[in-house]
């Protein structure tokens, strides 16, 4: 599916129209995109089927971003997208990038200032000539100064949510060659890392040069940087794609070796060392009769290679999940038998953090329904944006607005074929109060509590400390409000937020959608250490979104979560147990 990369031109033509000032079309743009990757069917199909019709009825694409995207689709260009670039020669995701720094932002700066890189940009602040610019000032230019290293730094790395697909779609495609016997990711996309520099593909067969044939004519592929008999790279949605081509009885300890980490695998190292073997990315090895044990990669008995779990079955150990190979504990907890039973994607029962048309979402509080429904899920949370600090434009609720969403949701409940329960997202100020009434929040089957403003306090444990022991909050959303790659989001005390969080039985969210991953893995294991719920979420804003469950459901695992650990694993009556407790 060509879906990202079309809805990645929209929002390009959304940014620079902004930067130029154009009013009401960034915004379709903008909506337009969000629906084509969000579309359950591939873009190209629908335009080699239907052409311009066909693409149009996707919700709120009309007829001339329509014909934009056929464009797209036949010639590989949209004109009017070149001449908007040849107008504003600019780095426009470098530069947005920065915290504070917006489409329209760099328009200015452009045209005061000539400013097209990141590089410029940070010359000119420090040069102390952005605070010169009218409608800037010195805490302006400060702020850029600070975040520039932070934008450089995010540029360097993909988000889990972009390169996955890019990965799954190259996987299938090599799945279905004849030369391919087995295949798999590798690398730090296969321990689901929030962040990837390149997609490791790593492919068993004996026909190597076959392999990379195909590999090359991959049509997700934009560029081949380099291609021999058994290695190749391509780019791809400028994504950096590398192919390794094995023998089978290598496959395994080269999947065990590529996927890392880095430390990990010194660990495995030495353990090998302390039994007399040899452990690399072509086997294991008993070298305790060889001379010398440096001679080759490949000396001594081989003991195994083909499995990986013939590789930590070597070394007394099961199966270590990708996800736990960090080194910080995996593997004394593997060889004491002590692993956990990490939490399964289909064993989440339900979405606690959903949206509908009534705020932000795409969807009727039915259709979301019968789509969780159809998911095969046992119940649904409708928690709609309320109104308060942060939230974007006139989409909060009124306290009104929500009870009169509620009559609505009771009638769906009605004809539902699963459980369905009413609640809210609340704000949590800076302050950490949550802004919703008392009065209403105590009328609610469920109540999420998310920061949305304030988000560049600095330490905001206390703030997020007072909101998860406030008495109606049962969930506090995506605590950081971090975005990946482009926000940084609060610094928090995990580990007494989590005390917290456990002490006042409210769940801590894993907001799956891949720009967020809030909490990320680490704060999950401190969550699930001090004995606090986690609630793996999706934040759906449509159905389609309701896929990103993988990610949040892998980000808990790497925080060692199981599935007891996991709010929404429970029943129906489990969670309303703990809704009510």
């Amino acid at each position: 599916m060509r879906n990202a990369e079309v809805a990645g031109l929209l929002e390009e033509f959304a940014d620079l129209l902004e930067a130029q000032g154009v009013e009401y079309k960034p915004n379709a743009y903008r909506r337009a995109a969000e629906n084509v990757r969000d579309h359950p069917r591939a873009i190209e199909d629908l335009a080699a089927e239907g052409g311009e019709d066909a693409v149009a009825e996707i919700d709120r694409v009309g007829d001339a971003i329509a014909a934009k995207v056929v464009e797209y689709l036949e010639t590989g260009e949209i004109g009017e997208l070149e001449e908007l670039r040849e107008e504003l020669p600019v780095d426009m995701a470098a530069l947005t990038r920065v915290e504070g720094v917006g489409p329209k932002t760099v328009g200015t700066l452009y045209e005061e200032l000539g400013i097209t890189t990141l590089d410029e940009l940070e010359a000119a602040a420090e040069a102390g000539e952005i605070r010169e610019v009218e409608g800037f000032g010195a805490k302006t230019e400060q702020n850029i100064l600070d975040n520039v290293a932070f934008a450089r730094q995010a540029g360097e790395r993909q988000r889990l949510g972009d390169a996955r697909p890019l990965a799954d779609g190259v996987v299938e495609y090599l799945g279905d060659e004849d030369a391919v016997e087995r295949i798999d990711v590798a690398g730090s996309i296969r321990r689901w890392k929030d962040t990837i520099g390149d997609v490791d593909v790593l492919v068993a067969s004996e026909v190597g040069e076959a392999v990379v044939d195909a590999f090359v004519d991959w049509p997700g592929a934009d560029t081949v940087i380099e291609a021999g008999e058994q290695k190749a790279s391509v780019r791809a949605d400028d994504v950096r794609v590398d192919l390794r081509v094995v023998v089978p009885e290598e496959f395994g300890a080269a999947l065990q070796y590529f996927t890392g980490s880095k430390d990990h695998n010194v660990a495995l190292r030495n353990r090998a060392i302390d039994r007399g073997l040899k452990l690399n990315e072509y086997g294991v090895f008993d070298i305790r009769d060889v001379d010398d044990p440096d001679a080759g990669q490949r000396v001594g008995e081989r003991l195994g290679g083909a499995e990986e779990s013939e590789m930590y079955g070597a070394l007394d150990l099961p199966v270590i999940p990708p996800e736990l190979r960090e080194d910080t504990g995996e593997i004394d907890a593997a060889a004491a038998g002590g692993l956990p039973d990490l939490i399964a994607e289909d064993e989440i029962r339900g979405d606690l953090h959903t949206h509908t048309e009534w705020s932000d979402g795409g969807n009727t509080v039915a259709e979301m329904v019968e789509a969780a429904a159809d998911r095969g899920y046992d119940y649904h949370c409708v928690t709609d944006h309320a109104e308060g600090p942060g939230v974007f434009g006139d989409t909060g609720l009124s306290d009104a607005d929500v009870r009169e969403q509620a009559e609505e949701v009771g009638a769906v409940r009605a004809d539902a074929d699963i459980e369905v329960f009413h609640g809210v997202e609340a704000n949590v100020d800076a302050d950490g109060d949550v802004t919703t009434s008392d009065d209403l929040l105590s009328d609610l089957d469920i109540v999420i509590a998310s920061p949305h403003a304030a988000l560049d306090q600095g330490d905001a444990t206390d703030r997020l400390v007072r909101a998860v022991e406030h008495p109606e909050v049962d969930v506090l959303g995506h605590p950081t409000g971090r975005l990946i790659n482009e926000r940084a989001g609060l610094d928090v005390d995990y580990e007494r937020l989590a005390e917290a969080a456990a002490d006042a039985g409210t769940a801590l969210e894993v907001n799956a959608n891949p720009a967020r991953l809030d909490l990320d893995g680490d704060a999950v294991r401190a969550a699930v250490e001090a004995g606090a719920a986690v609630a793996v979420n999706t934040d759906a804003h449509t159905p389609a979104e309701f896929d990103n469950v993988r990610y949040g459901v892998h980000t808990a695992r790497r925080g060692w979560a199981e599935t007891a650990d996991v709010l929404n694993a429970r029943d129906a009556d489990g969670l309303r147990a703990f809704l009510d407790g």
